[in-house]
């Protein structure tokens, strides 16, 4: 597969109006492409990486490449599924967002190869004409035609006005930055193909869309923060990987399709073996090896897969665990997981040890009030990872 057929394939979901024109024009020139966030703040996870690792292989590839800062979209907020607005966010709250978001994204982007660009900078000057005369390039039909208005019209849910030309102002994004592309999860796909109408009515030039998959996180549903199912660019590599090996087989391939630059060929055979019945614990050790040294480095990956091999597998006893001091020699179990998980609630807590989640020395208790004597020493286990040695 040569490196345009891989960047048109690999980790894309459609490319509109149609992949062909598009390879067309790559094989002609370079173009000028871009992805536009809005820093609100958020921790980037594996879902923000797909995206992302797309935007970097047309960087690697030597088109001019641009991330676009929504510093003018953010203050009115792209519209989501719930009946509630965005807080409204102040220019030096915007910035320190978006340096943040820098920061976790510098795991999968080489800012040295990407222009960064910030649309309060155009989206700030329009007039009042120039915003009128924006929104009669469209009907109030066309708009409302996204998924979500029409959910909400469904619902009798209200639908602001600000929310109505969000998908305008982004759409005139396009339209100012004169691209060829534009790159954007597939949930984006409403607001891309609003700037290709936008340009091509401003400037008579085609723009084409190129969107990414969501994929699924470790329960199997939508990798969301709100479902806790994430799996966060800034996680330590032991977190990373044991978070990756509860991923559903069913995704295993699919990972290594978005996430990976393993061959079509390996990734394919991998798929047969899985298909002829062959146990996938073996390759999702290898898919958690390769994605946690892309985003940290091959030894600490190394030692993320021992670790997981000795307190998982093995239930082995890892070396470094944290100590617990305690100043009394007796206890009760519950007040020992609490001193060991100061940040969890007792009431959890308290689930936890009746449903048999906490052992001491590899005992498991299930009464929260036993009295535990002669502490120093003892190792207490909370669920599958969390050790702690307890010492006076």
């Amino acid at each position: 597969m040569s490196n345009l057929d891989f960047l048109l394939s690999r980790g894309v979901e459609q490319v509109l109006p149609d992949k062909k024109g598009l390879a067309d024009l790559m094989a002609k020139r370079k173009i000028r492409v871009y992805l536009g966030i809005d820093p609100t703040g958020n921790l980037l996870t594996l879902g923000h990486a797909v995206v992302l690792r797309k935007l970097q292989q047309f960087a690697d590839l030597g088109h001019e490449v641009m991330l676009l800062i929504g510093n003018g979209t953010v203050r009115i907020g792209d519209p989501t599924s719930k009946d509630s607005t965005r807080p409204e966010l102040t220019d030096a709250v915007i910035e320190a967002n978006f340096k943040s978001w820098q920061e976790q994204a510098s795991k999968v982007l080489d800012f040295s190869k990407i222009k960064i660009v910030r649309n309060g900078d155009w989206l700030d000057k329009l007039s009042y004409v120039d915003l009128v005369k924006l929104l009669a390039k469209t009907t109030i039909q066309q708009l409302l035609e996204r998924d979500m208005f029409q959910d909400r019209l469904k619902n009798n849910l209200p639908i602001h006005g600000h929310e109505i030309i969000y998908p305008l102002l982004q759409g005139y994004d396009s339209v100012h930055l004169e691209v060829d592309l534009e790159i954007g999860g597939s949930d984006q796909l409403f607001n891309m193909m609003m700037g290709r109408t936008l340009l091509k009515i401003y400037k008579n030039k085609d723009k084409f869309v190129l969107t990414t998959p969501i994929i699924n996180g470790t329960d199997g549903r939508k990798m969301s923060k709100s479902y806790g199912n994430f799996i966060a660019l800034t996680e330590d590599p032991i977190n990373m990987y044991g978070k990756l090996m509860r991923v559903a087989d069913e995704e295993i391939i699919t990972y290594f399709e978005i996430l990976t630059d393993l061959s079509d060929e390996e990734i394919n055979r991998m798929k047969q073996a899985i298909a002829a019945g062959e146990n996938p614990m073996q390759f999702k050790k290898h898919l958690a090896l390769e994605i946690t040294s892309w985003l940290h480095d091959e030894n600490q990956a190394q030692q993320a897969a021992e670790h997981f091999q000795k307190t998982i597998q093995d239930q082995e006893i890892p070396a470094d665990i944290p100590e617990v001091k305690f100043a009394e020699s007796t206890a009760t179990l519950l007040s020992l997981a609490s001193a060991c998980l100061p940040q969890e609630s007792k009431t959890n807590l308290r689930r936890l040890i009746e449903q048999g989640a906490v052992s001491l020395n590899d005992e498991k208790i299930t009464d929260s009030q036993q009295t535990i004597e002669n502490l120093a020493g003892k190792i207490i286990k909370v669920g599958k990872r969390k050790y702690f040695r307890l010492v006076k």
